[in-house]
C-alpha cells in the first residue's frame, strides 16, 4: 500500500485506465467475434456490417495503444479478406 499522496493518487488513476482498457479491449474482441460469426454463417450484409464495426473497435483500440499497430493491421486485412470472400 503506498505511502506517499503521489503514489495513492497513481494507484486510482492507473485502476481508472485500467478498467476502460478492459472495456476496449473486449469490445474489440467482441466485435471481431461478430464478424467472424457472420462469415461463417455466410450472410454477406451482416458480415459488411460487422466488418465496420470491428474496424472501426480495432482502430481505436490502436490509437489508444492497446494493442499495436501491424496486429491492427493484420485483424482488419484477415477480416476483410474473409468477408470478400463471401458471394
Amino acid at each position: 500500500m503506498p505511502n506517499i499522496k503521489s503514489a495513492k493518487k497513481r494507484v486510482i488513476t492507473s485502476r481508472k485506465k485500467g478498467a476502460n482498457n478492459t472495456i476496449f479491449r473486449s469490445s474489440m474482441k467482441t466485435a471481431i467475434k461478430n464478424s467472424e460469426k457472420a462469415i461463417k454463417a455466410s450472410d454477406k450484409t451482416l458480415a459488411d456490417e460487422n466488418l465496420k464495426v470491428a474496424i472501426k473497435r480495432i482502430d481505436k483500440a490502436c490509437a489508444k495503444g492497446l494493442i499495436h499497430k501491424n496486429k491492427a493491421a493484420r485483424e482488419k486485412s484477415r477480416l476483410t479478406k474473409q468477408t470478400n470472400g463471401l458471394n
